[in-house]
């Protein structure tokens, strides 16, 4: 037996065939059920001509097809690869290519791009179309999805499956074209996937085959809201699979707070996956806009990744709901996860950005010599131990965030951060995005926790504009709630307290909805062209405030 993600998968499903493992708006699958249907894809998908080590897209909104892609991939040895369906027509030409696909799994919404993509991806020979609403012609080349599945057979008949096989997770960063972070299954499972530890008490497991003996009597019910193109949805289903629990999926689209509580009740949800301020908050308002509206007794946790979850909005969380436990985590592609902090009930209430980290994780300075904590100095988030093989074909972005100290292997996260005396790592934003102003760094996360408390600001991203003086300007891009009437001094008056004073923005750009990336993160080049466009007739001569 092997940490082939499939294998693991089958451990459950041959122990807990019966229980629910998946609820998607179009379909509940029990284990035995979401095997089979991956084991009909896989066997599709072999009789194709797909293999070990090839590369199977998933350009595909949330849905069971989505899970059962990545199942199927692995239990071929082949690798899948999540497409950003916010993609367009260059983007995914990019990404086709330089993914290598050899057959690609998509929603029939999307046949308009792959009908005119594919064809110019020499590797690309297979295509199967998940059927929608949405009626587009479909390629003329392309399989309907479940009638491969009707057609395939379902006897589990993999062989050679390896804890060395590969999870790819491919990620745009904030810069540059999207690339590919490869993982040993092994790794990946440990690193991100809780490691055989669902109720997150009883430590990892050191055997494939004691995975069955930690599910719990009663599964963990998780609704999961990212989309699956990202890793933390990833890691959040297959986290609450490896235990035995039900995984919840809400409709594709914009996260709407109605289902969400919606299905908190009508599910038993004990966990929501969400994604920083910009889904948190509109959960808990439309919470706190009619409290009597929804029982919500069986949620015991709100858990956000993938961007800083400000301190207002856990101190709201807790606020509404007393009794709930708000997790924050750290990590990314090239991590895993690296840090949490959980703030239990009637607990300590501390700040957003800060984040107990293990042994496996260090902030280095500039001369890669470990942060001395207390000492203030800003550094760079490193993590060592089952960390990713690299990046798929580029050996340079490898070579320069895969690095070497005192005999180790260290993956560089580009995340800035301090050291505090007691050990805590204190974020400061990703240095990529990070706003040089008069010689002084200001990280746009730590004025954007800032911000967002103020009761007229709905959601917020910080970006730096050309100045002639002084560089780069302090810049809010704002969606203001409605009936507030926001204005930068009222801005600078809030934040003022707590940023120093040439962190605050100097300028402040109105507009009527943020856009955000599907999974929550701030989509910081948007936010930056509206900045540029609102203000370049007036470029500022005016010093920072302070």
């Amino acid at each position: 037996m092997t940490y082939n993600l499939s294998e693991l998968f089958e451990q459950i499903v041959d122990d807990a065939p019966e229980r629910t493992a998946l609820v998607t708006q179009e379909r509940r699958l029990t284990y035995a059920q979401l095997d089979e249907r991956a084991t009909r894809l896989a066997h599709h998908l072999r009789d194709q001509g797909v293999g070990a080590g090839d590369h199977v897209g998933l350009h595909l909104v949330n849905g069971t097809e989505y899970v059962e892609g990545m199942l199927a991939a692995f239990k071929l040895r082949a690798v899948p690869i999540n497409i950003n369906y916010r993609y367009v027509e260059r983007e995914l030409e990019y990404l086709y290519d330089n993914a290598d696909l050899v057959a690609l799994v998509f929603h029939r919404r999307f046949a308009p791009l792959v009908g005119t993509v594919a064809p110019g991806i020499a590797t690309l020979t297979h295509l199967v179309m998940v059927d929608d609403d949405s009626g587009e012609p479909a390629p003329l080349d392309a399989v309907d999805y479940e009638d491969a599945l009707a057609a395939a057979s379902p006897a589990r008949d993999f062989a050679g499956r390896s804890s060395d096989d590969v999870y790819c997770a491919y990620t745009g960063g904030t810069t540059g074209m999207p690339k590919g972070v490869l993982w040993r299954h092994e790794d990946i499972f440990f690193a991100s996937m809780g490691g055989g530890d669902p109720t997150m008490m009883d430590g990892p497991i050191s055997a494939p085959e004691q995975l069955t003996g930690r599910i719990p009597e009663i599964g963990i019910v998780q609704l999961v809201t990212p989309p699956f193109m990202h890793v933390s949805a990833h890691w959040s289903a297959f986290h609450a699979f490896y235990g035995g629990g039900k995984v919840v999926v809400p409709t594709p689209g914009s996260f709407d707070p109605a289902e969400a509580w919606s299905l908190i009740d009508a599910e038993g949800v004990n966990i929501i996956t969400l994604v920083g301020d910009a889904m948190v908050r509109p959960l808990l308002e439309h919470y706190a806009d009619d409290p009597d509206r929804y029982e919500g007794a069986s949620l015991f946790a709100i858990a956000s990744g993938g961007a800083v979850l400000s301190t207002s909005c856990k101190n709201l969380a807790q606020e509404l709901i007393p009794n709930i436990i708000v997790i924050d985590g750290y990590g990314s592609s090239e991590t895993g996860i690296a840090g949490t902090q959980a703030r239990l009930p009637g607990g300590e209430r501390t700040e957003g950005g800060r984040f107990q980290m293990d042994d496996r994780t260090r902030v280095f300075d500039d001369d890669m010599a470990p942060v001395e904590p207390g000492s203030g100095v800003v550094g760079q988030v490193a993590r060592r131990g089952r960390i990713p093989l690299g990046y798929h074909k580029d050996p340079e972005k490898t070579a320069a965030t895969f690095v070497e100290v005192d005999g180790e292997r260290w993956v560089l996260s580009g995340d800035l951060a301090t050291v505090d005396t007691d050990g805590t790592v204190v974020l400061h934003g990703r240095g990529s995005v990070s706003i040089n102003t008069g010689g002084e760094k200001v990280h746009p996360e730590e004025v954007e926790s800032t911000v967002i408390g103020h009761p007229g600001v709905r959601d917020v991203v910080v970006v730096g504009v050309p100045d002639e003086r002084w560089g780069q300007r302090v810049v809010a891009v704002v969606e203001a709630r409605p009936g507030h009437d926001v204005t930068l001094d009222d801005i600078q008056a809030f934040a003022r307290e707590q940023l120093a004073g040439y962190k605050l923005p100097r300028d402040l750009v109105l507009v009527d909805s943020l856009l955000r990336n599907p999974n929550g993160k701030a989509d910081y080049a948007w936010a930056r062209d509206q900045a540029t466009a609102a203000l370049e007739p007036d470029a500022s001569e005016t010093a920072p405030a302070g």
